[in-house]
């Protein structure tokens, strides 16, 4: 059945906005009851109008595989209905409000089930019930792994029939929380150890705890191991890890680092426990590190690059000021420019997270500073957008984007108000990239190739090398047109 017919059904439900998100809530962390289960759960939607009217039945509305024994369920159960009657135990469980278990297992196919069902509290209603699927077989053979993490289930499922789980306010993801995999400590109601399975044996004896960890206190086993600097802290590692309240921390102490979660075990009013879910990321936190570093050292590079190119610049605007030659000056006038260029390119990159540029900034850069420099009133007018480009072509645009105005500018517009317009279109595959102004026009007998002009030939040079693209001058109308196109980068 469809995720949208099963959003249909709710229609026949009397759930509120207030219960799909307490069922949302549910789903979001039935992972862990599923592998402390080791067994299947489906979650079953009664179906009636209101809380006052008798249920035509139950809807699937989800199901979990777990991740500690194998699925007892070949297909997909989400979308089944059942009318009352059907299935006793879920009938019971929503009737009775009580969990129902121990009841005698059945043959489904090769395998022998038993199925318990848990009805969900939830402001006074029983707003839905879980099934819950194991293979009785295996069951007959437990470890002590597989005891504690049944007993420790049924306590969670007691929760939920109380309405205490999941707990309210959660401080994680379901996507990032620790896994029963990762390792799991049993603490009892004075935060004492009572079990910690071997991944969390190990996961200790990384982090510095060679000793058993039964009958300890949690807190004062992350105490001994922990890194204490001097500085005075809110709260003391026994305090956080006393059992008390849901609480995820780091521990960092040099040799390892853990992600621990722990999270209270209560009957009635009563705190009877809590386990501690607990999760080795070490390698995960130096790689995350070493990105951050490796971040931080690349826009140090650019911006140092950028500095470097200043210097050149301004290096170069002194000599053209001392040179007394018009053509030599001017040589040296146009040199300033293109390292100018490049240099905005490394000030965007040097503030941004990642190697790309919004070359919509670097251009309106370039057009401000190339108007600046006319010696007469331009108007400008830019349609598109060029949006993100990396470094190894945003560099060389750049470069051409600045040639292009600037020939525009010395050449093509010749009086006071003639407009200068840039149109940048894209698609997946290809930008185009006009540079179109309706000055004087270009001189009889022009031809691209044939010209001798330095910028044209920087512009052809980086295009064609670096663009991988193409570049041609053309007069439509009154109109004289640079179009430049060439491959769009890949992130477009």
């Amino acid at each position: 059945m469809s995720t949208s017919r099963v959003e249909s059904a709710y229609a026949h439900t009397a759930l509120t906005a207030e219960d799909k998100d307490r069922l949302s809530e549910l789903i979001a962390e039935w992972q862990l009851l599923s592998d402390l289960s080791f067994a299947d759960l489906i979650l079953w939607i009664p179906k009636r109008k209101d809380y006052q009217s008798w249920p035509e039945g139950f809807i699937a509305t989800a199901h979990i595989r777990p991740t500690t024994a194998a699925t007892v369920f070949a297909y997909d159960v989400i979308g089944e209905e059942l009318n009352w009657g059907d299935n006793p135990r879920l009938d019971q469980a929503l009737s009775q409000g009580e969990i129902v278990r121990d009841t005698e297992p059945e043959q489904v196919g090769d395998l022998l089930i038993k199925e318990e069902t848990v009805p969900v509290l939830f402001n006074g209603h029983i707003i839905a019930v879980i099934s819950r699927h194991r293979d009785a077989v295996q069951m007959r053979s437990a470890s002590r792994l597989e005891i504690n993490y049944r007993e420790i289930a049924h306590k969670i499922y007691r929760m939920i029939s109380e309405g205490t789980f999941p707990i309210q306010n959660s401080i994680y993801r379901a996507e990032s929380a620790p896994r029963v995999g990762d390792g799991l400590i049993r603490l009892d109601p004075n935060a004492s150890i009572i079990y910690a399975s071997p991944n969390a044996r190990s996961a200790m004896s990384r982090a510095g705890w060679d000793a058993e960890l039964e009958d300890h206190i949690f807190g004062n086993v992350l105490e001994a191991i922990a890194i204490h600097d001097g500085e005075a802290t809110d709260e003391t590692w026994s305090t956080i890890f006393s059992g008390k309240s849901l609480r995820r921390t780091d521990l960092d102490n040099g040799r390892a680092i853990l992600d621990l979660l722990v999270m209270p075990l209560i009957e009635g009013s009563d705190r009877i426990g809590a386990i501690v879910l607990i999760r080795d990321v070490t390698e995960l936190r130096r790689r995350d590190r070493a990105l951050l570093t490796k971040d931080a050292t690349i826009r140090e590079i650019h911006h140092r690059v950028k500095n470097n190119l200043q210097t050149v610049s301004a290096l170069l605007r002194l000599q053209s000021r001392r040179v007394d030659d018009p053509e030599a000056s001017q040589a040296l006038a146009e040199a300033v420019r293109r390292v100018a260029s490049i240099a905005i390119v490394h000030e965007t990159l040097s503030t941004s997270s990642a190697e790309t540029v919004l070359f919509d900034e670097v251009y309106d850069r370039i057009i401000r500073n190339a108007i600046e420099l006319s010696e007469r009133p331009v108007q400008h007018r830019k349609t598109g957008e060029f949006g993100v480009f990396g470094a190894q072509q945003a560099t060389p645009l750049a470069l051409v984007i600045t040639e292009l105005i600037h020939n525009s500018l010395e050449h093509g517009l010749a009086k006071s108000g003639d407009l200068l317009h840039v149109e940048v279109t894209s698609t997946d595959a290809i930008v185009t990239v006009k540079v179109i102004d309706n000055g004087i026009g270009l001189p009889d007998g022009f031809t691209y190739e044939g010209s001798s002009n330095l910028g044209l030939q920087i512009v052809r040079t980086l295009t064609e090398n670096e663009l991988k693209g193409q570049i041609k001058l053309a007069r439509v109308g009154n109109e004289t047109q640079a179009i430049l196109t060439f491959p769009a980068p890949t992130s477009k």
